[in-house]
């Protein structure tokens, strides 16, 4: 907690006004329109909920093909599938682990609705490429931005550089509220329907602005708003994003000094960031050179007292991925870093601690072996 996070919870409780869409939500949606300059900013209970609207949004329908990458989160094929839309998954790049931009052609066919990318760590993917090939196939572009708060492509933050985008704010983020996210519209066409799908389905808000005069079921919808309790103590978090993300860059370039020396000898490779992508320091992977000797290293930290884990079991060769989805190309890529991938911790009290961790670090990597 940043400080200031049990007072406005406190002040949300006074104002009488605890379910969505009162002052502090209002406030939380000026901050993010004004700090990524989307259109409009709609909070949601969750970045999962965020991807549904999108869904709904884009007009998903059964049979409808989602490129995607497979080295993501479960909601991010999972807010496509409920429309009764195919995900189509795509393999990522070597350097930044984002979907490869130069195979999402490959996968277009005659079914293929959106694209929707996944900016992978904080990270950037290419996005002028992929606007461009959307913009031939008359695609929609979605952007999952769930680890990408205040993180950049060529100076526009991520999340506004599709037609829709999704964040989160769920407790393993950068800014959090336990539970929660929230969906940017880049244009305003997309707004008043998103409104109305955020409401259940109906036009109340357009009612409580006077704009019509009663409000009923006019589209498909379900209940996606936060309480004002969630929004006021993301609100804090709004307060200190600017801090918390320098804060976290920090301790992102400590692990990188250190592991440099590592990578040289070929005991690891470091996350790559691309110049003209500014990162967040979400996390920091290390990816090592094997299965066995991530389970090594995963072991010896385990019983230093540090807590590392893996990431993504690739969607792709998940029981539900194989039911409901298909793979274009073999995702060699995928399957290769998925076994490799392992993440430090990187919390805001880590600073003082982070010594422990390298010297953990470094026994452990002795302990896992060296590239062959």
């Amino acid at each position: 907690m940043t400080g200031n996070e049990l007072s406005l919870v406190a002040q949300a409780h006074a104002n009488g006004h605890l379910s969505g869409d009162g002052p502090h939500t209002r406030l939380c949606h000026q901050w993010l329109e004004d700090n990524t300059g989307a259109a409009k900013a709609f909070l949601t209970q969750s970045c999962t909920a965020a991807l549904e609207m999108a869904a709904i949004l884009a007009d998903i329908e059964p049979g409808d093909e989602v490129i995607m990458p497979s080295f993501t989160f479960v909601s991010t094929a999972n807010a496509f599938v409920l429309r009764g839309a195919v995900p189509v998954f795509v393999d990522v790049r070597e350097d930044t682990l984002n979907i490869d931009e130069r195979l999402i052609e490959a996968a277009i066919t005659s079914k293929s609705k959106a694209i929707c990318v996944v900016h992978y760590a904080g990270v950037s993917c290419e996005m002028d490429p992929i606007l461009e090939i959307a913009s031939r196939y008359n695609l929609l572009v979605i952007e999952d931005a769930a680890q990408a708060i205040m993180s950049t492509y060529k100076g526009r933050p991520l999340g506004t550089l599709g037609d829709l985008g999704t964040l989160s704010f769920h407790e393993t983020k950068n800014i959090i509220c336990g539970e929660g996210g929230a969906l940017l519209c880049r244009e305003d066409r997309l707004v008043e329907r998103a409104e109305i799908i955020r409401e259940k389905g109906t036009n109340r808000s357009l009612f409580f602005r006077d704009q019509v005069d009663k409000y009923t079921w006019v589209d498909v919808g379900s209940s996606f708003l936060p309480s004002e309790i969630t929004a006021a103590f993301l609100l804090a978090q709004m307060g200190e994003a600017e801090a918390i993300t320098q804060r976290r860059l920090s301790i992102w370039a400590r692990y990188h000094d250190w592991a440099e020396a590592h990578e040289r000898v070929g005991r690891l490779r470091r996350p790559i960031v691309p110049e003209h992508c500014q990162h967040n320091a979400h996390m920091y992977y290390l990816l090592l050179p094997s299965l066995e000797q991530r389970a090594r290293f995963i072991d010896a930290m385990k019983k230093a007292g540090v807590g590392v884990v893996f990431h993504y079991v690739p969607l792709h060769s998940s029981p539900a991925g194989l039911s409901f989805g298909r793979a274009c190309g073999e995702l060699t890529v995928t399957a290769n870093i998925a076994d490799r991938l392992v993440r430090l911790p990187l919390w805001l009290g880590l600073e003082m601690q982070l010594e422990d961790v390298f010297l953990a670090a470094d026994n452990a990597l002795d302990v896992s072996g060296t590239l062959e």
